[in-house]
């Protein structure tokens, strides 16, 4: 598979996994409109460079359990049940939660934005359980391998499509905080249908492998 794919493919697995407003990209959002873009874009190459080393990470431990089909097979059924838990939980959730707005967090720190962004990042361990799933079932469908080069570029392109997620909400946030985008109730829907697509393709993984 082309390293262009594979960077694009990478790139829109971060991507889509950042779009529900969060801890992360509220925060940026938050900084950039109190502090100016320049330093919400610092606390946003913070995150990716955790993000980096965090998918990296996740890439290693696919590999490793690509080489374990019984482990992969036990594991991919177990996601299956976790996601669909997970999306009913969030559609419930959110079909019974009133419309309360999600501010953000408020940034008191004046220290360097750059490790602001490391040390939140660090705290948000998601993207190693995701990009592991989400690499061992793209390996599945042949669409990419566990050489080194296919790591290094999926790695690269998962920070930046992060990275670009953060910037869309930087220079967006302003014109999209008073719309229903930003409450809570189309957070938990946006939540719901991530995890149900996810769900949705490890089912038909599973039935491929039957």
């Amino acid at each position: 598979m082309s390293i262009t794919v594979i960077f694009f493919l990478g790139l829109l697995v971060a991507l889509i996994g950042v779009i529900p407003p969060g801890l992360l990209n509220m925060t940026a959002a938050r900084i950039s409109l109190k502090e100016g873009a320049g330093r919400g874009i610092t606390f946003s190459s913070g995150v990716c460079i955790v993000v980096f080393a965090q998918t990296y990470i996740a890439a290693i431990f696919a590999r490793y359990l690509s080489n374990r089909p019984d482990i992969v097979e036990i594991l991919q059924r177990v996601a299956f049940v976790i996601f669909v838990l997970i999306t009913i939980y969030f559609l419930i959730l959110a079909s019974k939660q009133d419309e309360t707005k999600v501010e953000g967090a408020e940034i008191r720190s004046k220290q360097s934005r750059m490790f602001h962004g490391m040390f939140l990042s660090a705290l948000n361990v998601f993207p190693i359980p995701y990009q592991a799933y989400m690499t061992i079932t793209l390996a599945s469908f042949g669409i990419m391998d566990f050489e080194r080069i296919s790591i290094i570029t999926y790695v690269t392109g998962a920070a930046m499509g992060t990275f670009v997620m953060l910037y869309i909400y930087i220079f967006f946030f302003d014109k999209i905080k008073d719309k229903a985008f930003t409450s809570q109730k189309s957070m938990n829907y946006s939540i719901g249908i991530i995890t149900g697509i996810v769900a949705l393709v490890t089912f038909i993984n599973i039935l491929r492998e039957l």
